[in-house]
């Protein structure tokens, strides 16, 4: 009850064997156990770790002022209580090339299931946002070759991530995922993209596996999954829904109680305890204490 069922080693090949069955996944954006839990239940095909929503849950901008540490934790967290494979954001990789390679290694052994390292300049920015700097190509094919070199378990997925399109147009973009995937990516995932028919191009020049990052207010037009699955995406993230949601209901129901005294006009917008004791499994959890504290009598 307390873990997962599956080892980390089986949600990662559940992965990998995922991006090879010709069938698009769908991971939304948990910060916090118990969303992955849901996404869980509602069938979804793997859970992504947002660091955007990371830094907003820490009260934070999304600039890169996210540690290594914080990271890991909410990964292994997450990781915990889902048989969902998990991805999760590593910004530039917390540091230069070695830097990066030691960060796969210590997410693995927290037992996500795959990682994407971007090639802004650090301190990154919001993906969505302007003025953003890329590093120099040889730069991030060398973070893309530690990352690779830093994991043990083969199954564990880097993907590179490029900012580029926005400063440098198309076609550099493309060039920089070549050179990734030559690294070896396992997946490009191209931020702020525009245009529906960008994903076919990148999918014909890396030859791997593509990203899709659909997020409300940003440069991306909320494709349905029929419109990316016929682009040839591999992998859809909804990074951010979940704690925009949150947020709103929770100031609202706030403000509210704020200004009535009373939370009762807004208890309709609230999951009841009941509802949350039955998803937690609570009853599972007192019958097993009571087996346990029985068999502790008897002895």
């Amino acid at each position: 009850m307390l873990f997962t069922k599956l080892t980390p080693g089986e949600k990662r090949a559940k992965f990998r064997a995922g991006l090879t069955s010709g069938r698009m996944l769908r991971f939304p954006g948990a910060f916090f156990p118990l969303l992955a839990m849901h996404f869980e239940r509602a069938g979804f095909d793997g859970v992504y770790i947002s660091g955007g929503a990371l830094s907003a849950a820490l009260g934070l901008p999304d600039i890169g002022l996210t540690t290594l540490t914080e990271v890991a934790a909410t990964g292994n967290q997450i990781a915990r209580v889902t048989d969902l494979p998990v991805l999760i954001d590593a910004d530039t990789g917390f540091g230069e090339a070695m830097s990066a390679a030691r960060t796969v290694g210590i997410l693995e052994d927290q037992g996500v299931a795959g990682c994407h390292i971007e090639d802004q300049v650090a301190p990154k920015r919001c993906g969505h946002l302007d003025n953003k700097s890329v590093v120099e190509i040889p730069v991030m094919v060398q973070r893309i070759r530690a990352a690779v070199s830093g994991r043990r378990d083969p199954n564990f997925i880097v993907v590179a991530r490029t900012d580029a399109r926005a400063n440098e147009g198309l076609d550099k973009a493309i060039d920089r995922m070549k050179a990734y995937a030559d690294a070896g990516a396992d997946m490009i995932f191209a931020e702020a993209v525009t245009d529906l028919s960008m994903y076919a191009k990148f999918k014909a020049a890396a030859q791997v596996p593509i990203l899709a990052n659909i997020t409300e207010f940003g440069q991306t037009p909320l494709y349905t999954k029929e419109e990316l699955a016929s682009a040839g995406v591999d992998i859809v993230l909804y990074c951010c829904a979940a704690y925009r949601a949150m947020n709103a209901a929770a100031l609202k129901v706030y403000q509210t109680i704020r200004a009535e005294g009373t939370q009762r006009d807004v208890v309709s917008m609230m999951q009841t305890r009941a509802q949350l004791y039955e998803f937690l499994g609570y009853g599972e959890y007192e019958r097993k204490l009571d087996k346990l504290f029985a068999q502790e009598k008897q002895s």
